[in-house]
């Protein structure tokens, strides 16, 4: 079979190793004048729809939105002054702020069946079995995966006592190797598979839907990734089956992300804003020990975005994304309403 080469569109995105950390656009930092326009900023009741006048954050923010679709897919941005502002303002107004800045590079979308567009990522201790048990409030080492959206933004408050480490690999970089080691696994890779509804998506109606793991539309690659919903799908006796050789691609696909030379580790601090796009980006967090202090404990804020530059999808996407048209808003999850709560039971 006869595959997709990466377009020079899709070159950038594909680093390996520490080639991300040399390149010109990972790492960005906030000067004092962009600081000043934070602090106008959170010393208003502002309302994300009103205009705001930050003519120098809003072009960093624009540079910052190109290059996760059109460079490496991964930014740093240093310098938010947590404790500055936390003194001045409280803690609330750090999350408006941020939701604020997050704004600037796309649309906020929702994280639960709630609404919530802002999600604590830290360890809540629900126990395995608890249904409001998500990789993000464990303290769990995850296993490389994309998020239903865009672009992901994290802001890190607090780090952990020991381990918590972030770690990024270019899904591009691993659809190279593969289609150059194991082309027969590519193309199981390139095919559907099934993803089981997440048990808090609980306003989503379908209990399932199919996807790849690596696709093209109009020359534009897409990686999308979430093992633990297609093993759960697995298990589950009215959603579609793993054949033997999607578990070998599944496995192969792991064991290739682990690799020293394709993967980065790095260790975001407080003050760290880290933004990912989820279509060229597999990204996860080594597990970590916390502080004993429940005022220091390893706390991240998260939000999900729908990017107006994003690229076109596979058709495929539709069921999970909602569209699929390049600029449109998608991704998320929607909210529950009587009626989807009718057709899950």
């Amino acid at each position: 079979m006869n595959f997709p080469s990466l377009s020079s569109i899709n070159k950038p995105c594909s680093w390996r190793g520490e080639q991300l950390f040399a390149g010109t656009d990972w790492e960005w930092s906030l000067v004092d004048g962009e600081l000043d326009e934070l602090r106008v900023l959170g010393a208003l009741d502002q309302q994300l729809d009103k205009p705001i006048g930050s003519e120098l954050l809003k072009k960093k923010l624009s540079s910052i939105q190109d290059s996760l679709e059109n460079g490496s897919g991964a930014v740093l941005l240093r310098g938010f002054p947590l404790d500055t502002f936390e003194s001045e303002f409280g803690t609330e107004k750090i999350s408006e702020i941020f939701l604020w800045l997050a704004s600037q590079i796309g649309t906020p979308l929702s994280q639960s069946a709630a609404g919530d567009l802002m999600l604590s990522v830290r360890n809540e201790a629900f126990g395995k079995n608890d249904s409001r048990t998500r990789g993000p409030n464990t303290n769990r080492r995850l296993s490389f995966h994309t998020d239903r959206c865009d672009v992901i933004a994290f802001l890190c408050l607090k780090q952990a006592k020991k381990g918590g480490e972030n770690e990024l690999v270019s899904s591009p970089a691993l659809y190279e190797v593969i289609r150059k080691e194991r082309p027969d696994l590519l193309e199981v890779l390139m095919q559907p598979f099934p993803y089981k509804r997440h048990v808090v998506d609980t306003g989503n109606a379908l209990p399932y839907c199919e996807q790849p793991i690596f696709s093209f539309c109009k020359g534009h690659f897409a990686g999308s990734f979430l093992r633990v919903l297609i093993e759960r799908a697995d298990a589950d006796a009215d959603c579609p089956s793993l054949t033997d050789e999607q578990r070998e691609a599944l496995d192969f696909l792991e064991e290739t992300a682990e690799r020293e030379d394709l993967r980065v580790r790095f260790r975001q601090e407080p003050g760290d804003i880290l933004f990912l796009n989820n279509w060229v980006t597999f990204h996860r967090r080594t597990a970590f020990e916390d502080w004993s202090e429940p005022d220091r404990r390893r706390h991240l804020l998260r939000v999900w975005l729908s990017v107006p530059n994003s690229r076109p999808l596979d058709e495929a996407f539709k069921a999970n994304f909602g569209s699929v048209e390049a600029g449109s808003v998608r991704g998320g999850m929607p909210k529950e309403t009587t009626e989807a709560k009718k057709q899950r039971e």
